[in-house]
């Protein structure tokens, strides 16, 4: 009698190939930009969008609108001129540990460019990674430390979500890269505001 063959074990197929979830991960997300990037779309062009949008993104430019409103806070009363000083060496922190720690991390290419993107409005552009968005985490960060003991909290905020997703709108930041931009400022300006308070 013929002895029987041992079983071989079936060729893998495609369901069977190893899940890199990291890979699935930055699909969902480059999904999530394109469908951002598709909706803003409805947004560009028009005039007064337009002009606020690059208007905000401007005045986010190394932190500039966030260093003259902490000067203006620093005006109130029971405030001190080394307010504004402490208020603008948090900014430059901030922005060093984002833009020459955080982003160094990664290598993520923008989504535009000024000869892909004409526009009559001149940005500057950029040559760090696009991840995180370091406007994004510059208005967030000094939103939330602006906002301490302020009745205009609200409006620091308002102002920080502008300047945030106008990187969106003039195509020099994908959606997450401003998701995430916030997030790390929002943490670096509670932790800034809990030392503060101590």
């Amino acid at each position: 009698m013929m002895s029987a063959s041992p079983p071989t074990d079936p060729a893998p197929d495609d369901a069977s190939e190893t899940h890199d979830p990291l890979s699935a991960a930055a699909q969902q997300i480059a999904r999530f930009d394109s469908a951002v990037d598709r909706w803003w779309e409805f947004l560009r062009g028009r005039k007064l969008m337009d002009r606020v949008m690059y208007g905000a993104s401007d005045l986010g430019e190394f932190s500039q609108i966030w260093h003259v409103l902490g000067a203006i806070r620093a005006l109130g009363p029971r405030r001190e001129a080394s307010d504004a000083l402490r208020f603008s060496a948090l900014m430059a922190l901030e922005s060093l540990i984002v833009n020459q720690g955080v982003k160094r991390l990664f290598a993520r290419r923008r989504p535009g460019t000024a000869a892909e993107n004409p526009t009559r409005h001149r940005l500057r552009q950029p040559i760090t990674s696009s991840f995180p968005s370091g406007h994004a985490s510059a208005a967030f960060c000094a939103a939330v430390v602006l906002s301490r003991g302020s009745r205009l909290g609200p409006l620091y905020r308002l102002a920080a979500a502008i300047v945030a997703v106008s990187r969106i709108h003039v195509r020099l930041h994908h959606a997450s890269d401003v998701i995430a931009g916030a997030a790390v400022g929002e943490a670096i300006g509670r932790l800034a505001s809990r030392l503060m308070r101590r």
